[in-house]
């Protein structure tokens, strides 16, 4: 099935073809298990069952980005910090899984992404792959080319792609069939793992049945920030990933006897700063930390 993306790729995206080809020569694997890493989300057409909190917020002299990605514990030995150099781009830093060229993070422009699982069927073999576009995204020099880009591209699979810079954030909640955008509400965007608007024909299967629970502890938290007078900062929002009410199944999400899917890193973007911190595995107990910076220079 990750054939099918193929003639597209070649069509309109060939220095991803060409990347892939990379990675897969390097690591000593053929071509279409790269692939195949590169779309799975449309290969099991939307059905992971990976869980996320995600949020944009932005005042009057900060903006913020922030998210938890929940995977299964597993994956966690392949996460990896990936710098991408290329002419004429902004440099990427990103938090991706070993093999996929698209993912969390953010941009030496400022532009920063973060990404929210949804369970719903459908494919579009003449539309960018999930994480392919995160990958688009991120060599976008502002939010407003970013959603414009993708807008004309269109996703291939159901998915939330949260898009922020320093004047704020927007949210596309994608499905095969079309893209709606959430603009920010009093300069927030929140969003968890299941569609906060319809899309026509699409269904969506919600397989985490606490992600409506986690969308309303995020606002709660967030709106108490707010009536104590408290702006976003990379200690407050870092204490909202920590957030265990509901336990297991929170924001700091932890394995139940039915699945081990987990929190495996938290990210905080500062889009001002353009750099942003990385906690390995649940934040709230975390077991290391560390900074994407795209402007730095490598040594």
């Amino acid at each position: 099935m990750a054939k099918g993306f193929i003639p597209l790729l070649e069509r309109q995206w060939m220095p991803y073809f060409e990347e892939m080809k990379g990675v897969a020569k390097g690591a000593g694997v053929d071509f279409e298990s790269i692939l195949a890493m590169n779309v799975r989300t449309e290969i099991a057409y939307g059905m992971f069952s990976d869980g996320c909190t995600a949020l944009s917020w932005k005042t009057g002299d900060a903006s913020f980005l922030a998210q938890n990605w929940d995977w299964e514990h597993e994956q966690k030995e392949n996460l990896i910090l990936l710098r991408i150099r290329q002419p004429s781009k902004p440099v990427i830093h990103m938090i991706t899984e070993a093999g996929i060229i698209g993912k969390i993070g953010l941009n030496s422009a400022g532009v920063g992404i973060c990404l929210n699982a949804i369970r719903a069927r459908g494919v579009d073999f003449n539309k960018l792959p999930c994480h392919l576009s995160l990958r688009a995204a991120l060599e976008s020099s502002s939010r407003i080319e970013a959603v414009l880009m993708l807008e004309r591209a269109g996703v291939a699979s159901a998915c939330h792609i949260l898009i922020a810079d320093a004047t704020g954030g927007m949210g596309l909640e994608c499905s095969s069939q079309d893209i709606c955008k959430l603009p920010m509400r009093e300069g927030k965007v929140l969003h968890t793992n299941h569609f906060v608007v319809e899309h026509p024909g699409v269904v969506d299967k919600m397989q985490l049945k606490d992600s409506p629970f986690r969308l309303q502890r995020i606002h709660d938290l967030v709106k108490a920030a707010e009536t104590e007078y408290l702006a976003p900062n990379v200690e407050r929002l870092d204490k909202f990933l920590e957030d265990e009410m509901n336990y297991p199944t929170a924001i700091c999400r932890a394995e139940t006897d039915d699945s081990t899917v987990a929190t495996l890193f938290s990210i905080v973007m500062d889009l001002n700063e353009k750099a942003a911190k990385v906690r390995l595995g649940r934040p709230c107990v975390a077991e290391d930390t560390l900074m994407l910076s795209p402007d730095e220079v490598e040594t």
